[in-house]
């Protein structure tokens, strides 16, 4: 009877757990399928957001937010962005102890106590953690270091600077207003990023100086750098393996018989391997440029065929076929201008008593000599419409030579006449007359100055708007150090009889370390004549008894 009794129970028992098991495993396979369709839904969410493009960033000015804003959009991690710090200084020299503060006399017993002042801390030196200044950096230097949007200098030392970066800088660079200098050593650029460089630094409106030292380039493509759009002043393209190649588009950059680089003043290019070849390009480019005031060639491969090609284009030079036909061209629309009067009508049948000239003819002319009258006055008006807007805005960017120099307000100068003018309004606002208003100072081209036929060729001067030349450490020797003697006696010689200021010559030439004895004649007579010419020479002081003193410890 019991184990019958049992029987049953057992069965329903076995049934109840087999179906509490049904149950669970039921629940189980419904939320791992609910699990599943959820990341499903956010994978999916997921692929929609990465296919979405993000909206453009628009840089604020303030460069180290949009710096790093920027570098974090290009896929940068936070650990890979380079911190933006501001430049470290030197520390200002101390001023000198007051001897006041330093000694007190005792009232008494009349003894001197000694205070020593307290020793400052160090301020040459900061301490960082390891490997710290080993990582890439972007130092600036700003006006006001409260003022983020104030950045006038940006330094990127000794880390690649990649395709990724460079797009950074050229989307954040423009918008910095009060940048004026840009500086890369050893960032490692390529043709690529010089080529990408190149084709934003002229949207930067106030850039002005730009290093990229230590930047070897297969490419050699430097001379984008440099083109007719480029509004900067001072380059230097120090230690980067320039060689001929490089050389020959830089000086096709400074210029050609059309064109010319209208604001570039000094050009670096020391610690290069230019040969004679390359010097002769720069050379070249120096024929027909008169901007360019400095120029450093030292620490190259220069022997006497390159300074002897120097010497010839500071003194004089004969004329190229391209460069006589542009002369030909130059002259042509400068001799035939538009046509301001009319001509005289023709008279020879008015004048004859047997037949007076009818009345058909006369009419003819009156009409076509109005006609003449009214386009000639439009053209006038919009050449003094198209003088007034280069007054304004500048010169125009056909115009490979003109400079427009506008007199300030309230402010006196001189013309090339020597009459002094005067702004165009005075203190009241009201107009001055015609004759006080300034000038336009237009620079001459040099295919346009003075020329000497010799022998069927045509010479004009020399370059004499180089101030500063840089030749040391060369394979110079006497035939260059002669050749550039005569350029500079040339120069001095033009100055006395065509004295211009803009134009005063050669006053600065470094040629030491040369393939030559200091005691070399030649030396010695261009250092002497030299050494009056450099505008920090000091003649020695004059004793009583006449004898001039040294004061240079010789």
């Amino acid at each position: 009877m019991f184990a019958a009794g049992t029987g049953p129970s057992q069965g329903a028992l076995i049934k109840s757990l087999s179906f509490v098991k049904k149950v669970k495993m039921g629940k189980r396979m419904e939320k791992a399928l609910k699990e599943k369709a959820a990341a499903s839904s956010t994978s999916q969410d997921a692929a929609d957001d990465e296919s979405k493009t993000p909206e453009p960033y628009s840089c604020t000015g303030m460069f180290e937010q949009d710096f790093t804003e920027l570098c974090r959009r290009s896929g940068l991690q936070q650990g890979e962005i380079p911190p933006v710090v501001i430049r470290p200084k030197r520390p200002p020299t101390p001023p000198p102890p007051d001897p006041k503060a330093q000694t007190q006399v005792s009232a008494e017993d009349g003894e001197e106590e000694q205070k020593e002042p307290e020793e400052p801390k160090p301020t040459t030196y900061t301490t960082k953690d390891k490997f710290q200044y080993f990582k890439p950096t972007v130092q600036v230097e700003m006006e006001n270091e409260d003022k983020p949007a104030t950045v006038t200098e940006i330094y990127i030392r000794g880390w690649k600077v990649d395709d990724t970066m460079m797009g950074v800088l050229k989307q954040c660079l423009p918008t910095i207003e009060k940048l004026h200098t840009l500086y890369f050593w050893n960032t490692g650029l390529t043709e690529k990023t010089i080529a990408e460089l190149a084709s934003f630094l002229p949207q930067c409106s106030n850039l002005k100086n730009l290093t990229l030292d230590g930047n070897p380039v297969l490419e050699e493509n430097f001379a984008l750098l440099i083109g007719d759009d480029s509004l900067l002043a001072n380059v230097s393209f120090r230690n980067n393996h320039i060689t001929d190649k490089g050389a020959e588009m830089i000086g096709k950059a400074l210029s050609t018989a059309k064109s010319c680089n209208k604001n570039l003043i000094s050009l670096n290019l020391s610690y290069n391997k230019i040969t004679d070849i390359g010097a002769t390009h720069i050379a070249n480019g120096l024929r027909m440029n008169r901007v360019v005031l400095s120029l450093s060639l030292a620490s190259n491969q220069i022997s006497d065929t390159g300074a002897k090609k120097l010497g010839e284009v500071l003194s004089r030079f004969p004329l190229t076929h391209e460069e006589t036909v542009e002369r030909r061209k130059l002259i042509r629309e400068k001799g035939s201008p538009d046509r301001k009067s009319p001509s005289p009508p023709s008279r020879g049948r008015a004048e004859s008593k047997d037949r007076p000239g009818s009345k058909g003819s006369g009419t003819v002319l009156d009409k076509t000599d109005k006609k003449r009258d009214k386009s000639s006055k439009k053209k006038d008006a919009k050449k003094e419409k198209e003088e007034d807007k280069t007054v304004k805005g500048g010169a125009k960017k056909d115009d490979k030579w003109k400079k427009v120099s506008v007199v300030a307000e309230m402010q006196g100068t001189k013309t090339a006449k020597g009459k002094k003018t005067v702004g165009g309004k005075d203190k009241k606002g009201a107009l001055l007359p015609e004759s006080e208003t300034p000038d336009v100072v237009e620079a001459i081209n040099p295919l346009m100055d003075s020329v000497e036929n010799i022998d069927g060729q045509l010479w004009i001067p020399g370059n004499r708007a180089l101030i500063n030349l840089n030749l040391s450490r060369n394979q110079i020797s006497e035939g260059g150090f002669k050749a550039l003697l005569l350029g500079v006696q040339y120069q001095m010689t033009l100055n006395s009889l065509q004295p211009n200021p803009a134009l005063k010559g050669l006053m600065r030439i470094s040629l030491n370390k040369n393939a030559i004895s200091p005691s070399n004649d030649a030396v010695s007579k261009l250092q002497e004549l030299m050494t009056t010419r450099d505008p920090f020479y000091k003649p020695p002081s004059q004793s009583p008894d006449g004898d001039s003193q040294s004061h240079g410890g010789q």
